[in-house]
């Protein structure tokens, strides 16, 4: 072998243990990025925007895969977690799915029967009523004669709100112009009397109004406070 080979032999030998040393810090690298990192888990986020308290579906999250020590602990990993819940402010498109972003869909209790009625969007407490809600039902009714004044009911006192529909546009009326435009479907959680009122108002009542009530403060009615006329006044 002459020195020219020599030289070739020793320049390989020295490209093969530059490979070898490249090679080596590449695996370690990874090495060092999968330490830090670790392995990846399923979470869920939002396809696109979602307004708040509506039943929820899985068709509207999407699946993505991100390391598990980025994955806060709330985090939703399985969408079964869904069943039975609404969401308690609006999912914003591109979001991370949380635990702590749902709440239990409001649940009829034993003897209790849903019924929902459309409510004008201008005397619905403008927006801030929730599932969940408690609100005094008020129904205006006509006089029957000329004598008789309007007066105001309190037809369902403390009535339980499990669900709160979309805002609908309403077909005008032909015999009247000025009536409500919009309103917004409403569920109640009542029993069979107070169901019935609710029905009887919708159907014959000039208007129907919710008075929304704090939380966990229901209304205490006495005796007297359940209806008004302006006969009421005239005669204080």
């Amino acid at each position: 072998m002459n020195s020219r080979q020599r030289r070739g032999v020793i320049l390989l030998l020295l490209s093969v243990l530059c490979a070898f040393g490249a090679f080596a810090g590449v695996l370690s690298v990874i090495s060092d990025v999968n330490s830090k990192v670790g392995p990846e888990v399923t979470a869920y986020q939002v396809k696109s925007t979602i307004a708040p308290y509506r039943p929820l579906d899985p068709g509207q999250f999407e699946k993505v895969s991100m390391p598990k020590r980025w994955l806060s602990k709330n985090a939703v990993t399985d969408l079964s977690v869904l069943d039975g819940k609404i969401a308690v402010t609006t999912l914003r498109a591109g979001s991370l799915l949380q635990e702590d972003m749902l709440v239990k869909r409001p649940a009829l209790e034993s003897g209790q029967q849903e019924i929902a009625i459309m409510i004008d969007a201008a005397t619905g407490v403008a927006g801030k009523i929730r599932p969940g809600n408690l609100v005094n039902i008020y129904a205006t009714f006509g006089g029957q004669n000329d004598k008789e004044q309007p007066t105001s009911r309190v037809i369902v006192p403390n009535a339980k709100v499990i669900d709160v529909g979309q805002l609908t546009s309403l077909d005008p009326k032909e015999d009247s112009r000025s009536g409500p435009t919009e309103a917004v479907p409403i569920t109640f959680a009542l029993d069979t009397t107070d169901a019935q009122r609710v029905a009887y108002a919708e159907s014959f009542a000039e208007h129907v109004r919710l008075a929304l009530l704090p939380n966990d403060s229901p209304t205490t009615l006495r005796p007297g406070e359940g209806s008004y006329n302006l006969d009421e006044d005239k005669n204080k």
